[in-house]
């Protein structure tokens, strides 16, 4: 219970915020609870009024039915404001925890979003924070009004009669005791039940992003299994959160049922024998009773939901509360980049028991095109991923220009290369907003100067509206090629002082690629470029050639030195135009 504690605290802090909107809810709820307890009052005194057939005091019951109707209303008013505060306590509240996600998501290392299903993060961030959402409103809705309703039913009937309410209080424990070990059950049920539901979001996401996959090995049945498992399992868990639920209701009103029945006995006793009590006291007192363990039934009903609404508030808070990046240590800028870089002894694992890259140490003159090759699985996008601190390295140094890139911010160093990747990306927006992603003040003919240039033009220009034509979730009508075009005319608009190319031309075609190479070796010409390759033929013209294998440089040299070593880059080389 200790970890639902804590979640509930954290819960108050985000509430905390808006404790004006609390306030005044509250004091609406209470009064409004209050205008409610004085009716029965005004019913009693109305039914007194009623002496016998043919004999009613009209004169003292007309001033009664006016004020129970202007209590009705005003009640309504109070009621109705205290709804439109909740409401915009909880859509405030359930804002301000997505924005704190969404802004966690974006300064967490990659390692942690790497590790952890995007379908996961997914669910926390909108369905988890939904159903807290809704656990917030029926909190605000009918824990406070059904709590200052209890309260102030327990002090009018005590205003009325000691005896009676004694019957009623000292039978109410045990609803109390119901709840609460109903309450521990379901929460653990709720808790497995979001756990289950984020696992089969992940499953959903993946299975959607790779039904071509799917498709092409036929996998459609295994797929299908693999969903049946996981909603199972889901299923299983809803049972059994909904099983422990659902006895809270059946048991508040068994416990209600026998509150109603004390009160009805020892009231007739007291009105029967001491005549202590009139009809309209003793009826006032029974309404009394049917309200004191009405809130009952509803605060029963809000813990069930307020425990699956905790159950998603604490995979929520796990999430907001993951360690971030490590800080910036300078906010120095480094500026006139040369690009002189420096690789020192450089060590690094995703896995710290299964080691990558092992000491790594060699060094690029400003200018210098790299390119890094080797067999899959070997380092050289991880080689990248450190350049440009998407990881940071296990031990070692890596300079650019002397400086050790640890003591410079991050968006400084990045904005100082420019990254075409194998994977692309393009966001839903117009072609033109894709494209000045790096430089958001770019000119209209400098974004069409960046597509001329990388080929991207042409295609642009047969777009219903150019390049103000939006992007769908779905990209219709792009191909992988033109999407990669497209990340690489950012390149050529931005013009960094440095260039990393992993695999950039993989989704272009033959043609196009020796153009858009020709571009690159005029933009590459006195920068430093690394260029990650598996076909050897478009890095003969490097100045180094770095050649991995399981985590080591074990050949460094230009084309033809490495050729004439009879080495491991000889054997690749020659494996990729070996004729049958």
């Amino acid at each position: 219970m200790k970890g639902q504690k804590d979640t509930i605290k954290k819960v108050l802090h985000y509430i905390g915020k808006y404790k004006v909107a609390a306030v005044l809810s509250l004091l609406f709820s209470f009064l409004s609870a209050i205008l409610i307890l004085l009716l029965p009052v005004i019913f009693g005194e109305m039914i007194d009024c009623i002496v016998e057939p043919g004999k009613v005091d009209f004169t003292a019951l007309a001033p009664l039915m006016i004020q129970a109707v202007v209590i009705i209303l005003i009640t309504a008013v109070f009621q109705w404001l205290q709804y439109s505060i909740n409401n915009k306590i909880t859509a405030d509240i359930v804002r301000d925890i997505r924005t704190d996600a969404i802004r966690r998501i974006e300064i967490l290392p990659l390692s942690y979003l790497d590790n952890h299903p995007h379908g996961d993060l997914i669910s926390r961030v909108i369905a988890d924070t939904d159903t807290l959402s809704d656990g917030l409103l029926l909190g605000f809705s009918q824990l406070f009004s059904g709590i200052t309703t209890i309260v102030g039913t327990i002090l009018f009937m005590l205003s009325i009669d000691v005896r009676i309410t004694l019957v009623v209080v000292l039978v109410t424990p045990l609803s109390l005791f119901a709840a609460r070990f109903i309450a521990k059950r379901s929460y653990s049920m709720f808790r497995k039940q979001a756990q289950a539901k984020g696992r089969q979001t992940a499953y959903i996401n993946e299975r959607l992003s790779s039904q071509k996959t799917i498709k092409a090995f036929s996998q459609e049945e295994t797929s299908i299994q693999g969903f049946d498992e996981r909603n199972k399992t889901l299923a299983a868990y809803s049972l059994k959160a909904t099983f422990y639920s659902s006895l809270t209701n059946p048991v508040t009103r068994f416990v209600n049922s026998v509150v109603y029945a004390g009160v009805a006995l020892v009231g007739a006793l007291v009105v029967i024998g001491s005549g202590g009590l009139t009809v309209g006291g003793f009826t006032c007192f029974l309404s009394y009773a049917t309200q004191y363990t009405k809130p009952f039934n509803d605060i029963s009903s809000v813990v069930t939901e307020l425990q699956n609404a905790l159950a998603c508030a604490q995979r929520i808070f796990e999430l907001i509360e993951q360690t971030p990046q490590s800080e910036d240590k300078t906010k120095a800028a480094l500026s006139d980049i040369r690009g002189d870089v420096e690789f020192r002894h450089v060590c690094f694992s995703y896995d710290k028991k299964k080691p990558l890259l092992q000491n790594i140490d060699f060094s690029v003159k400003a200018g210098q095109r790299v390119a890094i090759v080797g067999p899959t699985g070997c380092g050289k996008t991880t080689l990248i991923n450190l350049l440009m601190r998407f990881y940071d390295a296990d031990s070692g140094d890596i300079l650019i220009d002397g400086v050790s890139i640890y003591d410079i911010p991050r968006k400084n160093l990045r904005e100082q290369f420019g990254m075409v990747l194998q994977d692309t990306w393009v966001k839903n927006a117009s072609i033109r907003e894709n494209i000045v992603m790096g430089k958001p003040d770019a000119t209209d003919e400098q974004i069409k100067t960046a597509a001329k240039v990388s080929g991207a033009h042409s295609f642009i220009k047969r777009l219903p509206k150019g390049y103000d034509t939006v992007l769908g979730t779905d990209f219709d009508g792009l191909s992988e090629g033109q999407k990669q075009l497209l990340c690489i005319t950012r390149v050529m608009l931005c013009l960094p002082p440095m260039l990393i190319l992993d695999e950039a031309t993989s989704s272009i075609d033959t043609r196009t690629e020796l153009l858009i190479t020709e571009d690159f070796s005029k933009l590459m010409k006195g920068r430093t470029s690394f260029i990650v390759a598996h076909r050897l033929s478009t890095i003969r013209e490097a100045d180094l050639i770095l050649v991995m294998k399981d985590g080591n440089i074990i050949e460094t040299g230009t084309h033809h030195s490495l050729l004439a070593q009879n080495g491991f880059y000889k054997e690749l080389y020659e494996s990729q135009f070996k004729k049958s």
